[in-house]
């Protein structure tokens, strides 16, 4: 028996049980798996609410994770046991002292990078390859605009941005973000709380707006980034932590200039195992190269991870953050 963290109905950080569970030894194809670190990621209070909960409760939840292997299965033959793992994405359950996996998902954690930084990086920084490779490969010398830049995610996809020569401009808001975000890869901050985005960027741009904005925070800032575009510039949007994007009729992306719109997610880029190990080793080799500096400066008890879902939706974090069992 270990303890996990277990969700019996939709609702905010409360519902956050600590619980004891039983995990059955490891079928065919599978491992069993002991958590070093877990990552958090906002998709997490999605789950928490029900916005994309899984088929039935209660549930573990958490998608990301770091540890070793304890026990493989019959057919096993990626991984073996002692060895440090990580993975990201479906299926669910990471919130957990030990768990399950199927073999194919996960990936081999190289020398260099600690467990808390594999557990920090694997979704966040996959998505950040998959947004500024694939979604819209963004070129040196191209004005871009990541929201939320001094979060997790905004940290990352502004550090490997600018490793691609692109300029990067980033909402925060405040002061003490505006630096993070500074440190990290921005060269433009824009406090929103404080300054109206669209004339800032208009005035960064000389008037002629960026040509990608990446969008994790939606309904609050969604019209706002479409405002902020070049003419056939594209918005992604990956995310929606202020909640769903107001309705939008497709033609107004014509009357605002040949504009084009994505909206994609990282488990569709990862289906195939060749895809999830060659995205992981990008992110593990930017981090080796000191291209991508990862920090976990947010660590919680993993009892405590109804805790790490007050700060995160209340925006008191920075950067990464983790449970430790």
């Amino acid at each position: 028996m270990v303890k996990a963290i277990r969700v019996h109905r939709a609702g905010g950080p409360e519902v956050l049980q600590w619980e004891t569970v039983e995990v059955p030894p490891p079928e065919a194809g599978e491992i069993r798996l002991k958590h070093t670190a877990i990552g958090v990621n906002f998709f997490d209070t999605y789950m928490r609410w029900g916005v994309y909960a899984p088929a039935g409760y209660p549930f573990t939840p958490g998608m990301e994770g770091a540890g070793v292997v304890t026990a493989i299965g019959e057919g096993v033959t990626s991984c073996h046991v002692g060895q440090r793992v990580a993975y990201a994405g479906r299926p669910v359950g990471s919130y957990a002292e030990e768990r399950i996996m199927p073999a194919n998902r996960v990936v081999p954690v190289p020398d260099g990078i600690s467990d808390e930084m594999a557990a920090a990086i694997m979704l966040k920084g996959m998505t950040a390859h998959m947004l500024l490779i694939d979604v819209y490969p963004v070129k040196a010398g191209q004005f871009i605009l990541v929201h939320a830049a001094a979060g997790g995610m905004g940290i990352l996809l502004s550090q490997w941005a600018r490793s691609l020569g692109a300029i990067v401009i980033g909402t925060v808001s405040s002061e003490a973000k505006a630096k993070v975000a500074m440190e990290n890869g921005v060269s433009h901050p824009i406090i929103y709380t404080s300054e109206d985005l669209v004339q800032r960027v208009k005035e960064i741009t000389q008037g002629k707006g960026v040509s990608v904005v990446y969008d994790g925070v939606g309904k609050d800032t969604f019209m706002g980034s479409l405002d902020c575009l070049a003419p056939r510039g594209m918005l992604v949007s990956y995310g929606q932590a202020s909640g769903s994007p107001p309705p939008f009729h497709v033609s107004e992306l014509g009357k605002r200039g040949s504009l084009s719109l994505s909206r994609p997610a990282l488990f569709d880029y990862i289906v195939m195992r060749e895809d999830l190990v060659s995205r992981a080793e990008a992110v593990f080799s930017m981090v080796l190269s000191g291209a991508l500096k990862v920090s976990v400066p947010h660590r919680y008890p993993l009892a405590e991870a109804s805790r790490a879902h007050e700060d995160l939706e209340a925006r008191k974090t920075t950067g990464s953050v983790v449970l430790l069992p």
